[in-house]
């Protein structure tokens, strides 16, 4: 029976509205999402099994992260009229990180004091073993002195090939300000440079497309290999820091939207996307180069969304902040371990330095809680095994947490020092100028270089309908 000879008073769904709502990377990421969950729930061997899909997916993407960071920062640089200005937007963002920071540590510490989900547990600490963990959290960790000199890669190439992100950052500024004081020497190759991440931002909208595939993956794996009934017993802790995240979203990266003039539930229907993703994968890795482009698109200048961003996913982890304090006072109300106010405020001074050493470790709020336990004397190591079930169940709070954070950092440090179009931002977020990934390297022009012709100004922005 066609469309034209249903029943009279049946409504029947244009096929068009339903195609173009399933065409949308958010919907198949929210149902990729579900099912994976209802795999990992009804078939746990099965689900366990499909881990590889998300593994490979965030491999493919984070084959493209350090090319597209040195891309951006260093065109970003190369065409900026003032040089001086990066050192003023690393120096802001850094300020803002460790104040955020310390704000999230609070929260967490004043939360966990509150509820003390840890309290009644009576957990013996003789019968606890670290075998069981994973390497990464028996292991000695590194001191702040050596994660700086890790900054520092061994070659110019090997930042590029390597996992860290901060080496990236530091080839890419060094070769940004070379390029920038080589005048025309330096000017093809910064265009060359932004020519080629145009071809870097196409091959990574390609690999998204297998976004909804990787979320599907990671969250069968989650639910079939831990299981929903790790939950039981611990349910209170992972309840109460998924809320406390939610509240700092909410009241403290709000409050620091509204100061800048913005709101903060328009940004987060705005990169929905990125936080379907992030969910799915566990990870804020796989997104990174789209909330590049993204904020860029509503109105952060290139060199400052190229610096503060990739700085914010080693300094600013918001999430982890929070799971630090909560994680470490749950594990000693549990074994019983009465620490003072003092003792709880010096293991905050202690995780403000933990966070960073490990921040480029796979599972970085777990191995920081570990290098943080490991610093002070007061919890044992091995008190690790009680919350590991159910880590992998906080990671994606965590993981959201830090990726909003980000966001809204970036955006920030952009007001704050002027590289911020207010009004294009509202419009963005209010949905007037819609984010076409095929725009995004160009979304924003960079600020023309004035070596060049005074005719080379800003191009209107196209608008994808």
């Amino acid at each position: 029976m066609s469309r034209n000879d249903a029943a009279p008073g049946t409504v029947t769904p244009p096929p068009g509205r339903i195609r173009r709502m399933l065409s949308h990377l958010y919907v198949q990421c929210l149902i990729a999402v579900l099912l994976g969950a209802a795999v990992g729930g009804l078939w746990p061997s099965f689900g366990a099994d499909l881990k590889p899909l998300g593994d490979g997916f965030i491999a493919l993407v984070k084959m493209f992260v350090a090319p597209i960071i040195f891309c951006t920062v260093v065109h970003g640089i190369a065409s900026m009229g003032n040089a001086r200005a990066v050192g003023r937007v690393s120096l802001k963002a850094l300020v803002y990180f460790e104040v955020l920071t310390t704000v999230a540590m609070v929260v967490g510490l004043v939360v966990v004091n509150v509820l003390q989900p840890g309290s009644g547990l009576h957990v013996d600490a003789s019968a606890l073993s670290d075998k069981g963990l994973p390497p990464e959290a028996t292991t000695a960790h590194e001191g702040f002195a050596d994660f700086l000199l890790a900054i520092v890669p061994a070659t110019l190439v090997s930042a590029l090939t390597g996992n860290e992100i901060l080496p990236v950052l530091l080839v890419s500024v060094l070769i940004g300000f070379g390029l920038h004081a080589s005048g025309e020497a330096g000017l093809s190759i910064t265009r060359g440079i932004e020519k080629f991440s145009t071809v870097l931002f196409t091959l990574i909208r390609w690999i998204m497309r297998l976004a909804p595939v990787g979320a599907f993956g990671s969250m069968a794996f989650t639910i079939g290999h831990y299981g929903l009934g790790t939950l039981r017993h611990l349910a209170l802790l992972v309840g109460s820091f998924w809320l406390t995240s939610l509240l700092f979203v909410l009241v403290v990266l709000g409050t620091v939207m509204r100061l800048n003039g913005l709101r903060l539930l328009p940004f987060l229907r705005y990169i929905k996307e990125e936080l379907l993703i992030v969910l799915g994968t566990s990870s804020t890795e796989p997104v990174l180069p789209r909330m590049m482009a993204k904020l860029q698109h509503v109105g952060a200048s290139k060199p400052v969304v190229g610096i503060t961003l990739p700085a914010g996913y080693s300094f600013n982890l918001d999430g982890t902040a929070i799971y630090l304090t909560m994680g470490s006072v749950f594990l000693a109300q549990a074994l019983g371990i009465d620490l003072s106010l003092t003792q709880q405020l010096a293991m905050l001074v202690v995780m403000l330095l933990t966070s960073k050493g490990a921040a480029g470790v796979t599972g970085s709020g777990f191995i920081a809680l570990a290098a943080t336990l490991g610093a002070v004397p007061h919890v044992p190591v091995g008190a690790l095994a009680l919350i590991f079930g159910v880590d992998r169940f906080m990671s994606e709070a965590r993981a959201l947490t830090s990726l909003v954070g980000n966001g809204v950092a970036t955006l920030a440090v952009a007001r704050w020092e002027g590289e911020l179009d207010e009004d294009r931002a509202r419009s963005v977020l209010r949905g007037e100028l819609p984010f076409a990934p095929s725009l995004a390297p160009t979304a924003v022009p960079a600020e023309p270089d004035p070596q060049q012709a005074p005719a080379a100004t800003h191009a209107p922005v196209p608008v994808a309908r």
